[in-house]
């Protein structure tokens, strides 16, 4: 199995995904266009990076009564 083929998701975990997400009538009416939106999905997920400081927050903290 090649690197392409890796990280397409099968048909069961794209329905699974779907039905969790409330996406019935879409997977029924539009199967392919809800297994091009996984793979993108899939996709953007993969190019995220891990902070390298656990402690690190992708945007500044949130505090009541800060910046105000």
């Amino acid at each position: 199995m090649n690197s392409k083929n890796a990280r397409i998701m099968d048909k069961t975990t794209i329905e699974l995904l779907a039905r969790r997400a409330g996406l019935e009538m879409a997977l029924a009416e539009f199967p392919e266009d809800v297994a091009a939106a996984a793979e993108q999905a899939s996709r953007s997920v993969e190019r995220l990076k891990a902070p390298t400081d656990p402690r690190a927050e992708p945007w500044p903290p949130m505090r009541a009564g800060a910046g105000l």
